[in-house]
């Protein structure tokens, strides 16, 4: 990577961890909630501890740190320490700034409803970037590396135990919040991070093979793959065309369809995950 390229990557990971900094101090922890990270079990365990949450979670995430170091890959081993030492950090910077944090919304169940929804921004540019802003983003990538659980699934199934450590400090409403934010947070990460890579796969029928091979080798600079497939009805041999587009490539190919071949038979496929390597 340029020099200039490190520096707009460090910039997106600095915002990133800034916004996910800003939904744990403003609406976790006045919330109470444990809801799907470290800083959830640290706002638990200030109760027990002298520290605070942003040094609670700066410990925590040490052990964790070296565990993804290890399993994921030095990139994301590289990109989470700087990660996880921002997070602590931004969240120690608003403890000084607003020493009396209360409640934005002057309600638990909105707190943890307004979290959901800013962390789960912060944390999909972070995924995207093969980074994670540590604790328990951390186990949910090697659970997404190893198992193929997806991101949000995994942040659920692991954010639960958080969760459920409230109940050994707070009621049961936030008991309830803080494993219901939990689930949610999950379905909305996900829905964040494959908005972003979801893919279309796209099965042509056409009479106009040729002319369609080419718009997608030379206009989209997409590949694709040709099968002999046979009608049932008249066992009539037509060629079949197979392409896996993102979405922009997507509509151009529709609207190329149309124009072409209006009567063309076409099925399409929501893809989430695909492994190859690219040619050069």
């Amino acid at each position: 990577m340029s020099k200039r390229e490190i520096i707009n990557e460090i910039g997106i990971l600095t915002i990133a961890v800034a916004i996910i900094a800003a939904a744990v101090f403003f609406f976790l922890v006045p919330s109470h909630a444990a809801v799907s990270s470290i800083s959830g079990l640290a706002i638990v365990l200030s109760n027990f501890v002298t520290f605070t949450v942003s040094e609670i979670t700066f410990i925590l995430n040490i052990g964790l740190l070296l565990v993804g170091f290890i399993l994921c890959g030095k990139e994301f081993g590289v990109k989470t320490v700087y990660t996880s030492i921002m997070l602590p950090a931004f969240m120690k910077l608003f403890e000084i700034i607003w020493p009396n944090n209360q409640s934005m919304t002057g309600d638990a169940t909105l707190d943890v409803v307004a979290y959901v929804f800013v962390v789960s921004v912060g944390l999909s540019i972070l995924f995207n970037r093969n980074a994670s802003s540590g604790g328990l983003d951390i186990v949910a990538k090697i659970m997404n590396k190893f198992f193929h659980i997806e991101i949000g699934k995994a942040m659920s199934l692991a954010g639960m135990c958080v969760a459920l450590s409230s109940a050994f400090v707070y009621d049961k409403k936030t008991v309830v919040l803080s494993v219901l934010g939990t689930y949610i947070n999950g379905l909305i990460l996900d829905y964040f991070i494959f908005g972003q890579i979801e893919k279309k796969r796209v099965c042509i029928l056409t009479k106009r093979t040729e002319e369609v091979r080419q718009f997608i080798l030379y206009e989209l600079h997409s590949g694709a793959t040709i099968y002999n497939a046979y009608g049932a009805y008249n066992m009539e041999q037509r060629t079949e065309l197979i392409v896996i587009v993102d979405k922009n490539e997507y509509q151009r190919l529709m609207k190329y369809m149309a124009e072409i071949d209006p009567d063309a038979f076409m099925t399409v496929y929501t893809v989430k995950e695909i492994q190859y390597k690219p040619k050069r």
